[in-house]
């Protein structure tokens, strides 16, 4: 029997709709609950990709297959954020059937190149060796799984500092990043603006990493949960955008019922736990 694996985010960034500059970027949602069912229900939502997120979230490995086998059956692209650039995290996440991963705080032409290896089997990486035991090659059901390994992984690196931003031309030139994802979150912290992802000295610093990402010849990517802030980056040039969370909508959501169904004094009166 021989299977074939979906195509990877970086086919889905280059068959992206429309034409050159008229392009239109992809929008995708963080999945953090580390529910099966909750990145189900998110994968059928017409939305373009999602991102199982590792770093700051409750998701192990168990957790993280159980969502890429709940997603599928749908066509929605998933990425991995794992949790750091670590070589035995990357395989693992790798033979469990992720074929996409965004690897965090990259800040160094360095830390590229290792995150590369760490997705890519000898002699040009350092992957270990696991096709028959794993999800990834389908127990070995995928032909010429390890020798085509690379056309079946793509493996996009986050730039979350002000390093970064001033690497993000070696960044993105490293061979074997598909695309670069830029944090403003953790890039406003690192500039001193701790919880001010908007703040103009951030946006500016997040426009720079875009222009060299770009000039690179390298797609980029943002995220972004303001709706005018997500559309001004989409016309900065973004091709892929994360444009909401699922903990984020079922808390703004919740709230927006409680204050249409609660009186105000008695939701004054509640404590946190």
């Amino acid at each position: 029997m021989s299977l074939r694996l979906t195509p990877t985010f970086r086919d889905a960034l280059a068959a992206q709709p429309g034409r050159g500059a008229a392009a239109r970027p992809l929008a995708g949602i963080w999945v953090c609950s580390g529910s099966p069912l909750v990145a189900e229900i998110c994968a059928g939502s017409g939305l373009d990709w999602m991102l199982i997120d590792m770093e700051h979230s409750p998701n192990g490995l168990e957790s993280v297959l159980g969502q890429l086998q709940a997603v599928a059956a749908y066509p929605m692209t998933p990425v991995v954020r794992v949790p750091t650039n670590d070589v035995v995290t990357i395989m693992q996440v790798l033979d469990l059937g992720a074929q996409n991963l965004l690897v965090p705080m990259v800040s160094s032409a360095e830390e590229a190149r290792a995150a590369v290896e760490a997705a890519r089997y000898p002699p040009r990486g350092r992957r270990g060796v696991g096709s028959a035991l794993a999800r990834s090659a389908r127990w070995n059901r995928v032909d010429g799984y390890l020798t085509d390994a690379d056309a079946h992984v793509s493996l996009f690196v986050q730039i979350e500092t002000t390093e970064g931003v001033d690497a993000a031309a070696e960044i993105a030139a490293v061979d074997g990043v598909d695309g670069v994802f830029v944090g403003p979150s953790d890039l406003s912290a690192s500039m001193g603006l701790l919880g001010q992802q908007s703040h103009p000295e951030v946006v500016a610093a997040v426009g720079r990493a875009f222009e060299a990402v770009r000039a690179a010849g390298k797609p980029v990517g943002v995220n972004a949960f303001d709706p005018a802030v997500a559309r001004s980056y989409m016309d900065a040039g973004a091709s892929f955008v994360l444009v909401g969370a699922d903990v984020a909508l079922l808390a703004r959501s919740s709230e927006a019922l409680a204050a249409t169904f609660v009186p105000a004094a008695d939701e004054s009166a509640r404590t946190s736990y």
